[in-house]
């Protein structure tokens, strides 16, 4: 059996290399299975395709497309990414340790999640562009309320825009409540509003709902994202695209909250400037 993960990242730069290629339904597709890959490693081909919404013969010819002998082949990577993410933190937790000298430990694993952030921040500037970050702060400037959106380990960074907002005076709502009445918060937004959506593989459902909800009634989305086929970007009207590093299976968020944390200065700067 190969590396999950690997096999994966594989996979996913063949699918985005591939995206100006592929035929309509089989875009489609792909953009389902790379959404959901825990349901593509647990599901059937029928059960998958239903949920697609496309026939199970083109998950057949996009494994084909992708230069896999059958759907099954495809489904096998899922599989092992599935494997080798279902580690519990205690197992890779004994795995640094025994990798660490004696004694070492704390030093190893300070040093190795720095690392990962350097490596995350190194590639930030070749990630995001100063005119794609000047769309986004054009989108969120011109905002009346910003929607704040993001889960699991995406919430730090609506967290710290909320918190920055709050400080500058620029009106935001996170939602994210409680009592569950998310669909409720997100109806309040109008199209003179704007949405900034956090999310990263594997997506989180509530996130992606929440973001066709907000599209469809005409709400302007800035997202922060990890791949072109990110269920986020299409429904975005920027997108910034980052990919972290991570140190033993724990990603880093670092080249995301330097982007968060310059978002609400710019946005400031820039509406003083509109007044």
């Amino acid at each position: 059996m190969g590396n999950g993960k690997n096999s994966f990242e594989i996979l996913r730069s063949r699918i985005v290399g591939a995206q100006d290629t592929l035929p309509k339904r089989l875009a489609e597709a792909a953009g389902y299975v790379l959404a959901n890959p825990d349901d593509i490693a647990l599901g059937t081909t029928a059960s998958i395709a239903k949920a697609a919404q496309v026939q199970p013969s083109t998950l057949v010819r996009l494994a084909h497309h992708l230069g896999y002998e059958g759907f099954s082949d495809l489904q096998q990577v899922f599989r092992e990414r599935l494997m080798a993410r279902a580690s519990s933190y205690e197992e890779r937790l004994t795995r640094l340790e025994a990798k660490a000298p004696p004694g070492t430990f704390d030093g190893t694993v300070m040093h190795g999640f720095i690392d990962a952030a350097r490596k995350s921040v190194d590639k930030l500037a070749a990630q995001v562009t100063d005119a794609e970050f000047a769309k986004a702060v054009t989108v969120l400037s011109c905002a009346r309320t910003i929607y704040l959106i993001a889960r699991r380990r995406s919430y730090p960074l609506a967290a710290h825009l909320a918190y920055a907002f709050g400080k500058l005076g620029i009106r935001a709502i996170m939602v994210g409540s409680t009592n569950g009445i998310d669909e409720e918060i997100a109806d309040m937004a109008q199209s003179d509003d704007a949405a900034f959506i956090c999310s990263f593989a594997p997506y989180a459902s509530d996130t992606v709902d929440l973001a066709v909800r907000l599209h469809d009634r005409g709400v302007p989305i800035v997202s922060l994202t990890d791949s072109p086929l990110s269920p986020i970007a299409p429904l975005s009207k920027v997108w910034l695209e980052i990919a972290e590093n991570d140190y033993a299976g724990f990603r880093s968020i670092a080249a995301s909250m330097a982007i968060v944390s310059a978002l609400p200065v710019a946005i400031a700067e820039r509406r003083r400037h509109m007044q």
